[in-house]
């Protein structure tokens, strides 16, 4: 293996496992959603940080990684737990196969969307990224994962720019569902939070960068959630909005 990727692995090791606090946050921030003995889609599970918070939370986890270092990371870390499935796969709206481009330094950036690298990778927050064309891999749908292994009670997705992609693959109303914000491409999540509402009655709230905390107050509907990402300062960075089928007003915990 190539020292630039190696140092990628080691990197997205670090920032997922090695934060003091945030395995702890993160279960509390989840830990709503996430029954004991429920079932969770991890989809862009990469290093597995968001697979053992569900485990510890008492779920059973099917993992998706399109990336074969960490598909294999993934068989080492939960091998041995008959609860966790690992799919080397990438979620999409259609099944099919496409290209990779990988980030071999900041492999968590790495993406199946030539039009979200055009269009981040000039911006300042992705400077001294570099991408290149990877292995074309398979792809997989939500509704494809849910009839092989059922409904989930929850599904994160972090797949830099493919997150409309993989919604307009499923095609019912989950119970609770994130996917990844980007300040500086508010129009991918804005139809993030529109395909959701196409499928059903859905409340938001969004987390930014990797505070494991709740931004918003109050729980918002679909129009209110529109407005808060297009009025996001481009600088804000990243996130995830959480969405959760007929969710009260107050937030949960």
């Amino acid at each position: 293996m190539q020292t630039g990727r190696l140092l990628g692995i080691a990197r997205s090791l670090a920032i997922y496992h090695a934060v003091p606090g945030r395995a702890g946050r993160l279960r509390r921030l989840c830990a709503p959603f996430v029954p004991s003995g429920g079932l969770c889609f991890d989809v862009g599970a990469h290093a597995g940080n968001r697979t053992r918070c569900f485990r510890k939370l008492g779920a059973h986890v099917v993992a998706i990684e399109p990336q074969a270092d960490f598909a294999r990371l993934l068989r080492w870390m939960f091998g041995g737990d008959p609860a966790v499935t690992v799919v080397e796969a990438a979620v999409g709206g259609a099944p099919g196969e496409a290209r990779l481009q990988v980030s071999a330094r900041t492999p968590t950036v790495s993406t199946l969307s030539p039009e979200w690298l055009a269009r981040v990778g000039g911006d300042e927050s992705f400077r001294g990224v570099d991408w290149a064309p990877g292995p074309v891999v398979p792809i997989v749908t939500l509704d494809d994962l849910i009839a092989r292994h059922g409904v989930p009670d929850f599904v994160k997705i972090d797949v830099e720019g493919m997150e409309g992609e993989v919604l307009a693959g499923l095609s019912q109303p989950l119970a609770a569902l994130s996917f990844e914000y980007l300040a500086i491409a508010p129009d991918l999540s804005i139809a993030c939070v529109e395909r959701l509402a196409s499928l059903g009655d859905y409340r938001f709230n969004w987390s930014p960068g990797e505070s494991m905390r709740f931004a918003g107050e109050r729980w918002l509907d679909a129009a209110q959630m529109r407005e808060r990402l297009a009025a996001m300062p481009a600088r804000s960075g990243s996130g995830d909005v959480y969405a959760l089928s007929s969710a009260p007003a107050a937030l949960p915990g």
